[in-house]
């Protein structure tokens, strides 16, 4: 319980109606969570204006509301707080509520197109093997030292990421490894977060959908180094066109990384099978269980955050080699006939060609790869002919099918998808809406020593269809249809 005047500190008030001596129990900017003693805080979404739900918050038992602004009529013994940005003050307010968790705590951002999950997920096993206590926040899952808890988001929003935080305090974490998604950035519920050091991976095309412009993509991510402070540091991928944009401006340490050009910290892929990754890093040998070449600058990455933040380089290498990949990133099985299956998340034009580009690399040239692949709802459609052009050009033989529909009409999406392939190439193009009968045909297609990408959906339990997000397991799917269909 804070007094409300203590957790409105920086959150740029105009006008405050009413006490501010108030105790507050509770915030949320959700007017379905509010109860006795709830700060309500208006904010402007995309499909809906919280300052539409103010009277109901009251109704519900709000005794203050922070809004952008006032409503005309304002009830007695309800205080109304007018600030110019809700959504940057109620990550600030949040912040205070949680007593300032950010500042107890070494705060590591990652943010990117590809590589988030992976790169996040690697510095947290990392740390918690050089012997450190280590919180994560991914889209796979939310961790507090050895405890899992459910991730609904990339990124939680303001008052759950504070919270969250705060519990990692109590445990006595001194690490959170988290991602920030570019929605996370763009709506500020990193407002008011102390960043220790913040890692740019990459961008490609996505999520178009709502930010409309490439260029506006890119100011969202450069937005989270923008805020960075002089004594934190930036680590960014300089082998990526826009690494060095991200660190224009920015106060933070600057630090590279980058496979093919000079950078801070360097690596050199000696060789890369299905048995693991061999690196020169900073001109030590090094040999990972991970595979491709994607994955060397993951690896890369975590590398110049463990050294930035003052750990051994041989310690950590030592540590890094230990690890395996991330559920669903390209998470695999084989066959005692040789086939393997592949399960990644990719769900973006160049994450699926960087995936089939390190089948590519690891393939002797005699085996079929065959793949698997969707596009979801409701989300960015320009990829859609892009990611079937790719997934043609680069497989022996492709099934279309569903990913997450969402409200959308699946055979529309796999019909936009379609339009992107030759018509000389069409004859290597099967659609099927059925996602499980996909990916039960392209295991009974599969040969000894044939490859198979099963592509979009990686770690997701579910799949969502009209609202509902019905069980769906890729990997589980997958291998069970492998041991149906084993020849």
């Amino acid at each position: 319980m804070k007094l409300l005047k203590d957790i409105l500190y920086r959150s740029r008030i105009v006008e405050v109606v009413g006490d501010t001596q108030l105790a507050i129990d509770h915030i949320t900017m959700d007017s379905r969570l509010v109860k006795t003693m709830s700060l309500f805080v208006a904010v402007r979404g995309v499909s809906s204006d919280g300052h539409d739900y103010i009277e109901q918050s009251i109704e519900k038992g709000a005794v203050a509301i922070v809004c952008e602004e006032l409503p005309k009529s304002q009830r007695e013994n309800i205080t109304y707080v007018c600030v110019t940005d809700s959504h940057e003050s109620l990550g600030l307010i949040a912040s205070n509520f949680f007593d300032n968790p950010s500042e107890k705590i070494k705060v590591i951002a990652v943010t990117g197109t590809n590589g988030k999950t992976t790169t996040a997920t690697l510095l947290y096993r990392l740390f918690t093997l050089l012997g450190f206590k280590s919180g994560l926040l991914s889209t796979v899952v939310n961790r507090i030292g050895k405890k899992d808890i459910e991730a609904t988001h990339t990124t939680p929003d303001a008052v759950k990421l504070n919270e969250l935080l705060s519990q990692m305090v109590a445990e006595d974490c001194q690490y959170c490894f988290m991602e920030a998604s570019s929605h996370a950035i763009h709506q500020k519920r990193i407002a008011g977060t102390k960043f220790r050091g913040a890692v740019f991976t990459n961008i490609t095309h996505d999520h178009l959908d709502y930010h409309k412009t490439f260029k506006e993509y890119i100011s969202a991510k450069k937005a989270l180094f923008d805020q960075l402070s002089s004594s934190a540091f930036a680590l960014v991928n300089k082998d990526d066109r826009n690494g060095l944009v991200m660190l224009e401006g920015s106060k933070a340490i600057k630090r590279t990384y980058a496979v093919q050009s000079m950078a801070d910290y360097k690596a050199k892929v000696i060789e890369n099978q299905f048995t693991g990754l061999h690196l020169m890093i900073d001109g030590k040998d090094f040999y990972s269980r991970l595979i491709g070449g994607f994955n060397a600058y993951n690896l890369l990455a975590v590398y110049g955050v463990a050294c930035e933040m003052g750990q051994d380089p041989v310690n950590v290498l030592t540590a890094l080699s230990q690890l395996e990949s991330v559920e669903g990133r390209f998470q695999y099985l084989k066959t005692p006939s040789n086939v393997t299956a592949i399960i990644d998340y990719a769900h973006t034009p160049d994450a699926l060609r960087n995936v089939l580009s390190t089948i590519a690399e690891v393939r002797t040239g005699n085996e079929q790869v065959i793949t698997v692949v969707g596009c979801g709802g409701d989300r960015d459609r320009e990829k859609r002919p892009v990611m079937a052009s790719i997934a043609v050009e680069m497989s022996n033989r492709v099934i279309l099918t569903s990913d997450n529909p969402r409200s959308e009409d699946p055979d529309q999406i796999i019909a936009e998808m379609r339009a992107g392939v030759d018509k000389g190439q069409e004859k290597k193009v099967v659609s099927i809406t059925d996602r499980a009968e996909a990916i039960k045909l392209a295991c009974s297609l599969l040969n000894e020593g044939d490859i198979l990408l099963v592509a979009g959906k990686g770690h997701e339990k579910y799949q969502e269809i009209k609202g509902v997000k019905n069980p769906f397991d890729d990997y589980k799917l997958v291998g069970e249809s492998l041991q149906l269909y084993q020849k």
